[in-house]
């Protein structure tokens, strides 16, 4: 470290990449672990939650003791150049309905804030393996391999949306290509970072969901709009009220189009 109120980036990184690994291995004993009788169970989901986050807050306090982690009623939005300039937003359990019933499609994020701007951001998918990861202002990666959102011809019967269950409660679609919910908002918005998906629309989300797959996505290329068309600031929230907004995300020369596919019921 440089010192012991600015630790070097490279550390902030490097801690948050093993953490991540090792909380997966952890949430591994908990996968599929669901009663089978009921359809979702709270109780497996819950003892996971609680387990990760407390492994967590045992962690960073051991290696950078004057960081935060993220919590609605604690932040403290004051500037600083003291440690506590460092916030950790960390969702444990992203796609717990899959989680619970040994569906892969799951995983854990965890991003980095200093000064309350997201600066580094991890989406880690234990059963599959897929590790997503950028910093602000620069590359996002699978794994060790670069991802960018590819060049676009545009939207057709080839494009895919990833959205969430209750999609068509809420919209009309006049979509051309196909349409798919995976269960998991974090894998959805890196598989458009990926080129895997052409966009994805998020609902029912909070900061702490959102945090790290911004900034990968973002980091590959693609943009967060309201489905109106408005700007989408990821900051508004951090007192902790649910967004209740619609999102999309895509490249931007793909959102307007897609949105226009999109009539609210």
């Amino acid at each position: 470290m440089t010192d012991a109120k600015r630790p070097d980036f490279e550390d902030l990184v490097g801690f948050g990449m093993d953490f991540i690994h090792q909380a997966g291995e952890k949430a591994m004993v908990f996968y599929g672990k669901g009663r089978p009788q009921v359809k979702f169970d709270q109780t497996v989901v819950t003892e996971a939650e609680i387990q990760l986050t407390e492994f967590f807050q045992a962690q960073l306090h051991h290696k950078f003791p004057e960081h935060k982690l993220f919590s609605y009623d604690e932040v403290n939005q004051e500037y600083s150049h003291e440690g506590k300039r460092y916030l950790w937003a960390f969702d444990p359990l992203e796609g717990v309905a899959n989680f619970q019933a040994g569906i892969p499609i799951w995983g854990l994020s965890l991003a980095l804030l200093e000064n309350f701007w997201p600066v580094f951001g991890v989406f880690f998918m234990p059963v599959t393996g897929d590790l997503f990861h950028a910093r602000a202002g620069c590359c996002a990666y699978w794994g060790r391999r670069e991802i960018q959102i590819p060049a676009s011809d545009g939207i057709n019967d080839e494009s895919l949306l990833l959205t969430y269950s209750r999609f068509h409660q809420h919209y009309r679609s006049t979509f051309p290509g196909k349409i798919r919910s995976l269960g998991c908002t974090s894998a959805h918005i890196c598989y458009v970072a990926m080129g895997r998906a052409d966009a994805a629309l998020v609902a029912n989300e909070t900061f702490q969901g959102l945090a790290a797959a911004r900034v990968i996505v973002e980091a590959a290329g693609a943009k967060f709009s309201k489905v109106d068309g408005s700007e989408f600031y990821l900051n508004e929230y951090l007192d902790g009220q649910k967004i209740d907004d619609h999102l999309l995300v895509a490249a931007a020369d793909n959102l307007e189009q897609v949105r226009k596919c999109l009539q609210p019921l």
